[in-house]
């Protein structure tokens, strides 16, 4: 069988695998793993072409074993991202549906922004160190269970007692999703980049971390300096208090790099 005398059933299944492909593509384009992503496309294009559109059959018998056995390479290279996509289709009704749309309930409102950038402005004239991760595209399922549950309405308040020095949540993270404060004491992975400046320390390693890994906004109070650094897929630089506003406000534009 050639590409013209395809049938119908044929046309559909690949309209259906390709619209797939998109819409996951969709979730993971703004983590690390797009880029691995990205190639695994490029493979099975190439396996298409060679398998059913020029029907070389031992190129294409090599491809298909590649094929075979790359399902649990996938698997364990996309685990978080498997994990989070699962996540997300078990979070409630209609969760399913949300997975294929534009996450709204995750940008949060201006008043969240100020309560948030008021927190950090009082924290890093005090010098109390915080870490803070802001959900974007995708759950964060497997951070929140690290800490301990929240679910407050986000309080700048709120945030700096979480982070007083004597608070038994100020060494961990503090995650925020869907507009309120999820959990506390949260644990992220550390970035492994030997780019990093060695002013910074363990929680500007972990904030990169999380940011190479995952779509978050993430943002860091120095306890040594006071300083406030923003971290975004897997960049981080210190900002003040008027360009965190407008990064968390996805006013990128108007900040100079």
């Amino acid at each position: 069988m050639t590409f013209l005398q395809m049938g119908m059933m044929d046309v559909i299944d690949i309209l259906l695998g390709a619209t797939l492909l998109y819409q996951t593509y969709k979730l993971m384009r703004k983590t690390q793993a797009y880029k691995l992503f990205i190639g695994v496309i490029i493979f099975i294009l190439m396996w298409v072409v060679v398998s059913i559109v020029f029907r070389m059959r031992l190129l294409g018998e090599v491809m298909n074993q590649v094929m075979n056995f790359g399902v649990i390479a996938l698997i364990i290279l996309f685990q978080e991202e498997i994990r989070s996509f699962i996540g997300r289709i078990g979070e409630g009704r209609d969760s399913f549906l949300r997975i294929f749309r534009k996450n709204d309930d995750n940008n949060i409102e201006d008043s969240d922004i100020m309560q948030i950038v008021v927190a950090c402005k009082n924290m890093s004239r005090e010098k109390c160190g915080a870490l803070i991760v802001i959900e974007q595209g995708m759950g964060l399922q497997s951070i929140t269970v690290t800490g301990d549950e929240v679910d407050a309405k986000i309080n700048a308040r709120l945030i700096e007692n979480i982070f007083f020095k004597n608070s038994p949540l100020h060494d961990g993270a503090m995650v925020i999703s869907k507009r309120r404060i999820k959990s506390a004491g949260c644990i992220l992975p550390v970035s492994h980049s030997m780019e990093l400046p060695k002013h910074m320390g363990l929680r500007h390693r972990a904030a990169l971390g999380v940011s190479e890994k995952l779509d978050v906004k993430t943002i860091i109070v120095s306890e040594e300096t006071g300083n406030i650094s923003y971290a975004h897929n897997g960049e981080i630089k210190s900002v003040s208090v008027k360009e965190l506003e407008l990064l968390l406000s996805d006013k990128q534009d108007s900040v100079e790099n």
